[in-house]
């Protein structure tokens, strides 16, 4: 596929609509577009409009979910899902989530130019709702379509002390219905994300684009490390019970711990002493952990060594810790079969075939739940910098991705 339409390649079509699409916020030179605001609206009135320029029909559920159906040539066949989001973190960049919308109405509507159609139908979703700003709630949009949605998060409030079930009616939607959005498995033939990689690695071995294996599982916790505070200058060295040291050697433990094994990431984000000062032996310390992996076991290991290792330096320095873990998810592995569909399209087009994890959280992860899901990872340039207003990618990786879409389209064979 080299062109859409008559305005230049996909790819040049991709950047100038991932541009308009920034429009759309609710910051004044700025990109934040959370959950039902009027950006988000807007956003999702423009994305409707090139669905149907494409050639699809346009619907959207009771989440607010976009959803562009091209039909097959047989009118009611089961349907391809692809899509990602199209709400932001604040002060965001222009392709995160939005990549994966735009890219496929582009390759739809050369499909539709020239009158092609396929066995089954494709259907674009644009996810209301992914990054959990508005709300603190995550993966709304595609957990209505997985018909997993948690309502619970109903009566979840906003910072204007908003319900998200208030907010939903006030814009049109109706929470009861939600069930509705829900897809029925045997309408699916399988779901296939592209996404900027939202790292390093794919520029740095000067790679257009990449095979995901797995969204990597995540363990998060809140620890408080309680010593005992002194003065700097009159508690010695060894009688100190000094909690900021006793998180720096736990977090020096991570750092090792997950050096070395593929797929593995261990990290302190955050470290606080609370009323530290300059001449104080702290007597309390708060810090975080996230360990990432692959796969479960990987990650499960790391953390039983970590929590085992923090025991033993706490003890050692007869510092207490509260460990608390604030958040588990398993890791979702991309079904093997549609991975090697895509990497046969991606040999073909002469290109290398890099796997690799994603290590950040995506729709796909929800979307699992209903049907097998692939993703394509694009490259995105400054270092691999992604939610972030200094985000990247080029008009020639973004053509180079949707040939490859495209590509695994045209020669998609159903489980």
């Amino acid at each position: 596929m080299n062109h859409a339409g008559s305005r230049g390649t996909a790819g040049t079509t991709i950047m100038r609509w991932a541009d308009e699409l920034a429009g759309h916020s609710e910051a004044e030179g700025m990109l934040t577009r959370t959950y039902l605001t009027a950006a988000h609206s807007g956003a999702a009135e423009q994305l409707s409009q090139w669905m149907r320029d494409a050639g699809m029909n346009v619907r959207r559920d009771a989440a607010g979910n976009v959803i562009g159906r091209y039909e097959g040539s047989a009118p009611g066949a089961p349907a391809l899902l692809t899509g990602s989001h199209f709400d932001t973190v604040r002060d965001a960049g222009k392709y995160d989530g939005n990549l994966g919308i735009l890219l496929p109405i582009a390759c739809i509507a050369e499909w539709n130019r020239t009158g092609r159609r396929f066995p089954f139908a494709i259907e674009v979703i644009g996810f209301a709702e992914e990054e959990g700003v508005r709300f603190k709630a995550t993966l709304l949009g595609s957990r209505a379509i997985a018909g997993s949605f948690d309502y619970g998060v109903l009566d979840k409030r906003d910072s204007n002390d908003q319900t998200m079930r208030q907010v939903m009616h006030a814009a049109g939607f109706n929470p009861d219905n939600l069930p509705h959005a829900a897809y029925r498995r045997d309408n699916v033939l399988g779901f296939m994300e592209v996404h900027i990689e939202q790292g390093p690695v794919l520029l740095d071995e000067n790679l257009p684009v990449g095979v995901v294996t797995a969204i990597s599982g995540a363990s998060r916790f809140l620890v408080q490390a309680t010593g005992l505070a002194g003065h700097a200058g009159t508690v010695p060295m060894s009688l100190r019970r000094d909690a900021a040291m006793t998180a720096a050697e736990i977090g020096l433990y991570i750092e090792k711990r997950c050096s070395g094994i593929p797929g593995l990431v261990g990290t302190v984000g955050q470290l606080e002493v609370p009323n530290g000062a300059a001449n104080v032996v702290p007597g309390k310390a708060v810090f975080t952990i996230d360990i990432r992996a692959e796969t479960d076991a990987v990650r499960e290991a790391a953390v039983s060594d970590v929590i085992n290792e923090m025991q033993a330096i706490g003890a050692r320095r007869k510092v207490s810790l509260d460990i608390n873990r604030t958040h588990e998810a398993k890791s979702v592995p991309c079904a093997g079969w549609l991975q090697e569909q895509l990497g046969a399209v991606i040999s073909q087009a002469g290109l290398p075939v890099r796997h690799l994890p994603s290590g950040a959280g995506h729709d796909a992860m929800a979307i699992a739940a209903l049907t097998d899901v692939a993703m394509l990872f694009v490259r995105c340039g400054n270092g691999g910098i992604s939610h972030h207003p200094d985000e990247t990618m080029t008009a020639e990786d973004a053509d180079i991705a949707a040939r490859v879409f495209s590509g695994f389209v045209e020669n998609f064979r159903p489980r």
